[in-house]
């Protein structure tokens, strides 16, 4: 079930009717769970058994390893838990792209062996809640997090279907918490109820409104001069493919960050409060500037349960550190998708992080220059970091190595040619349009500050902001109804 579909629409509306009609905590928490469960069988039919078994099997191995007193042991149950996660990982999503590779080998070497490939069915979102119920039992292993007595309650932290298909990645030691309600003058904890408040309301509904305006007014309309670019850029214009590349990057943006406004609003709307994602990234001054501010919960994710457990305890040297920043940012790459263009995109990310990190550790005179803290200094960071962001956006976008090297030298290397690019622009006026307004009021966004607050403050402007959303999509939306981008990951 799409979110940019009047059946979601219908969907959230029938569960927030419900919501109002049932007067029972615990029938609140099954509804949730059921809905959460209906959600995900509209959108993967069967394989809505993995999910579940992730759930028994994070749910068990959490109450196992509290329980254990043994180091040793705890460290073992660990690593049988994260390997069922990785295990379910690896099979669905990474055995094709192994065999195809193996086979690539051994045709190469002549062995004469070829393995049939398995064409298994990518379970949507696997990639998402194997990382979210992965962090519950390492926070448990670490001391963080008391484990749930309650399968129910750990069911709903893994399959909570406003972010289950492509985020924020949630962690448990935040999430669980508001399952339940603290009575202070007892002492005691309860099932709380799941209450429309105005407050949440206004701002649930913004969040939302934004990210269908995100998505179906900027996202999929530019959607089709990308492809176009993209689907044969052999022979274009420098500055083709540059305008391009920009409008992937914004197209994606909208696309993910859509996603996920949609989700936290409709998980506001009901009471619960899922972190931030994104936070102006066209506006980062460096490249691990960037993945402060994009896709905030995987990075975050990937620092906290990777980066510093493994490699930051462990530095002896530089060689040490630049080594865990580049793993690091392979695996991120890798979880992205099942292929060499990720791969590339997640090294080139490494390479950016690890050089300003190498940069800030032996000059940091030169990193803490005054230059970069005056606006020029901070313009010119700007341009430079989106400079390589969108140089990188490439890799993810174009699978074919021959087509990549080929973008990528055309970005690097500008051939002065503009008559076929300015012809270009002229026959996809409206999506070149969006671009330049995009950028408009991202810069008006990131002015004011917190917009979202801004606008459901006030009734007049959020009825002013959901008017114009809603003429923007039923004059410019061609119902073409593009799947979100990260649902494949």
């Amino acid at each position: 079930m799409l979110f940019n579909t009047v059946e979601f629409v219908i969907f959230f509306i029938i569960i927030l009717s419900i919501f109002v009609i049932l007067k029972n905590r615990y029938f609140h928490h099954i509804f949730l769970l059921c809905a959460s469960y209906l959600f995900f069988y509209w959108s993967s039919n069967y394989l809505i058994t993995l999910l579940i078994f992730t759930t028994f099997w994070v749910f068990y191995f959490g109450k196992i390893i509290h329980h254990t007193t043994d180091k040793k042991t705890k460290k073992i149950l660990l690593a049988i838990s994260l390997a069922g996660n990785l295990g379910l990982l690896g099979f669905f999503k990474y055995s094709d792209f192994v065999i195809t590779e193996f086979n690539f080998l051994g045709q190469y070497l002549d062995l004469g062996t070829q393995i049939p490939l398995l064409n298994i069915a990518l379970p949507v979102a696997i990639s998402f809640y194997t990382f979210q119920s992965m962090s519950y039992t390492i926070d448990i292993y670490r001391g963080k997090l008391e484990p749930s007595k309650s399968l129910r309650e750990v069911a709903i932290f893994v399959a909570f279907f406003p972010q289950l298909i492509a985020g924020p990645i949630l962690r448990a030691k935040d999430f669980l918490p508001q399952l339940r309600e603290k009575m202070d003058k007892l002492k005691l904890t309860k099932l709380r109820f799941i209450r429309l408040e105005k407050a949440n309301l206004q701002i649930g509904v913004t969040m939302m409104a934004l990210g269908f305006f995100k998505k179906m007014f900027f996202a999929d309309n530019i959607a089709p001069m990308v492809n176009e670019i993209f689907s044969m850029p052999m022979g274009l214009e420098s500055f083709t493919i540059i305008w391009g590349t920009i409008g992937f990057g914004i197209q994606v943006y909208c696309d993910f960050s859509g996603y996920s406004d949609i989700a936290i609003g409709a998980a506001l709307i009901l009471g619960f409060k899922i972190p931030l994602n994104f936070n102006k990234p066209f506006f980062a001054t460096s490249p691990a500037d960037f993945w402060r501010r994009w896709h905030i919960s995987l990075s975050s994710w990937v620092k906290d349960y990777l980066f510093i457990p493994i490699v930051y305890r462990k530095i002896g040297s530089d060689l040490v550190l630049i080594s865990g920043v580049l793993l690091a940012f392979l695996l991120l790459g890798l979880w992205h998708g099942a292929g060499w263009n990720f791969i590339i995109f997640g090294l080139m990310h490494g390479i950016y992080v690890a050089f300003e990190t190498y940069i800030r550790k032996s000059s940091p005179k030169f990193a803490n220059n005054r230059f970069f803290k005056t606006r020029i200094g901070r313009i010119v960071s700007i341009l430079f970091t989106q400079y390589l962001i969108f140089f990188a956006w490439i890799s993810f976008r174009v699978e074919d190595t021959d087509l990549m090297i080929y973008t990528m030298q055309k970005f690097l290397i500008w051939d002065f040619q503009i008559e076929n690019t300015i012809g270009f622009i002229r026959a996809h006026k409206f999506e070149s349009g969006l671009i330049c307004l995009f950028l408009i009021l991202h810069f008006i966004s990131y002015r004011l500050g917190n917009l979202i607050q801004r606008i459901s403050s006030r009734n007049i402007f959020l009825f002013v902001f959901l008017t114009v959303v809603i003429v923007s999509i039923l004059f410019f939306y061609d119902g073409n109804s593009e799947d979100f981008i990260y649902f494949k990951f």
